[in-house]
């Protein structure tokens, strides 16, 4: 009987505590999306900027393809309605 107590006890302690767990998600959830949208936006004007300043070489289109593919990558993470592309 007092496993049995023990064992209700130490279940509902444990489903009790998940829900502060899923609140710490939603937060760093919340925190990293903002983050994307921000590096989506840094990185988008990096791409317009450099399009507009670069030179003629193979390096300027070597960095120019890594501003674009760190551009994709931050705003593939954001809906389409906020996406700023080219």
């Amino acid at each position: 009987m007092k496993k049995l107590l023990f064992l209700a006890l130490t279940t509902t302690y444990i489903m009790a505590g998940m829900g502060g767990w899923t609140q710490e998600e939603d937060e760093s959830e919340k925190a990293a999306k903002i983050e994307k949208e921000r590096l989506c936006t840094v990185y988008t004007k990096k791409v317009d900027t450099y399009k507009k300043t670069m030179r003629e070489d193979e390096l300027a289109q070597a960095t120019l393809a890594n501003y674009v593919r760190l551009q994709n990558k931050y705003c593939d993470a954001i809906p389409s309605d906020k996406n700023i592309t080219n």
